[in-house]
């Protein structure tokens, strides 16, 4: 009888040991940031109006319709006066390149972030165990991570992962590895570095859709220290609930939407087509499928699935009864019943306000995407980073709520992760000095004030005067 029961008891225990086994590793797997630190240049790099003037002056390839054509894009860009540009465009090279500028681009960036984050949490660079570099358009050996390696002297086994051409969305892939290497190894420290080279990546033809990626894009970057130390839980800012990576490489139209090309004329540049609103629309759709059953409650999903079944009923009806409410059902979701904070990829004013329709969001909650693109302007895959400290700096983030972060890029990705916030947060970051003027009362920039007399211009006795930018 004894030897029966002890036969009966083993089984049980040792299921109760692989669950509980089961729930300490996925403990364990958990990913946490630590801190983050984003990148501010120094002020000499500054891109005021009449900078842009002179540097749009320089290349001779412009023509009065392409100055009408950049003079729109930038009224209408959202950017304003305080973004940076790499120091090679104040050296008046930009047409002629050298690697060592991509390169000291990104180390000027690398010393100042990384140094800042790891001081603050009081982390040596000996104790990270992996580090994520992702810089789209700058290859260089030894690569970025090496360089990284080399200044701090990190340990030999550290994993190092470069990431190049990943676009706008490279942040959340890094991300991803990040996760999973944390699901095969306990209480590790993880660096993740983003940003992009634009020194060697000015565009100086006059193709149209070349020309609009020098107005849009700016100088930035974000190293983020990251943990799956549960011990460190309280220390931490935020935690993972979930990423959804999407990827429409397969259809061509998604896949050349933006493109690094040469020109007609053997100028290299990043194209971007007609077709990007249309790209990005269907990636976002498909993302969104994916993503919303794990981050709202069912509530929202069982009131969605059963407007959703009126509204097909309806539409198989036909026309509606005379007398009957006019109009369409609308069965969008409200993200609101699940996300606090909407964390959006600032890849312009209509990317911006496009996402806006899309989730019904308020003016509030575009607030830190149209701030950081009018402060800092498009920093690629670094801007989630900044609109997440805007939100910080305004201290709105509060323990328990939670940031949907939406990202796009070439190929073409949407890419979006959910972060629960582990404690009251509020320090200032990169806004720290200036989060008080902000929002301003005008997003205005002065290009038209100055530059608009060129849309009266006549193309046959057009000549760009020598004092209208200085």
């Amino acid at each position: 009888m004894e030897l029966f029961s002890l036969l009966f008891i083993i089984p049980i225990l040792y299921g109760f040991f692989i669950l509980w086994k089961w729930v300490n590793d996925l403990r364990d797997q958990q990913c946490y940031i630590l801190d983050y630190q984003c990148h501010k240049p120094s002020d000499d790099r500054m891109v005021g109006t009449e900078f842009c003037g002179e540097v749009i002056k320089r290349n001779k390839n412009l023509g009065l319709n392409e100055y009408k054509f950049l003079l729109k894009a930038i009224v209408s860009s959202g950017i304003g006066e305080q973004t940076y540009a790499p120091r090679i465009m104040f050296d008046g090279r930009e047409e002629c390149p050298k690697l060592e500028d991509g390169i000291s681009e990104m180390e000027e960036f690398f010393y100042d972030s990384i140094g800042k984050v790891l001081s603050r949490a009081g982390i040596s660079p000996q104790e990270i165990d992996a580090l994520v570099v992702n810089v789209s358009m700058l290859a260089a050996v030894p690569s970025l991570s090496s360089r990284i390696i080399n200044h701090y002297k990190m340990r030999p086994d550290i994993k190092s992962f470069d990431l190049a051409g990943m676009g706008c969305s490279a942040s959340l892939i890094s991300l991803d590895i990040i996760r999973n290497v944390f699901k095969s190894y306990k209480n590790k420290f993880a660096l993740l570095v983003t940003s992009e080279s634009l020194s060697q990546n000015w565009y100086s033809g006059n193709d149209r859709s070349m020309i609009l990626a020098n107005c849009l894009f700016r100088s930035g970057g974000c190293a983020i220290l990251l943990t799956n130390n549960k011990a460190l839980k309280h220390q931490a800012m935020f935690k993972l609930k979930c990423l959804v990576r999407t990827h429409h490489g397969a259809k061509d139209e998604s896949y050349g939407c933006c493109i690094q090309k040469e020109d007609d004329q053997g100028r290299m540049g990043f194209h971007l087509s007609k077709s990007l609103p249309k790209a990005a629309t269907r990636s976002f759709v498909d993302n969104l499928r994916v993503i919303t059953p794990k981050i709202l409650p069912v509530r929202e999903l069982l009131r969605f699935m059963v407007v959703s079944v009126v509204k097909k009923w309806k539409l198989r009806l036909g026309s509606a009864p005379k007398g009957a409410p006019q109009g369409p059902i609308k069965a969008g979701v409200n993200f609101k019943s699940g996300v606090d904070h909407f964390c959006l990829h600032t890849g312009g004013k209509a990317v911006i306000e496009g996402i806006g329709v899309s989730l019904n969001l308020s003016e509030y909650d575009l607030e830190p995407a149209r701030m950081t693109l009018h402060r800092y302007g498009n920093t690629s895959a670094s801007s989630l980073w900044y609109v997440l400290a805007y939100m910080e700096a305004k201290k709105r983030l509060k323990k328990g709520n939670r940031v949907l972060m939406i990202s796009f890029g070439a190929g073409f990705k949407c890419n979006s992760c959910v972060w629960e916030v582990v404690r009251d947060l509020g320090d200032g970051n990169v806004w720290k000095d200036e989060i008080d003027s902000f929002p301003p009362k005008t997003l205005l920039n002065p290009f038209m004030a100055k530059y608009g007399w060129i849309q009266d211009e006549d193309p046959t006795t057009f000549k760009f005067p020598d004092d209208s930018y200085v």
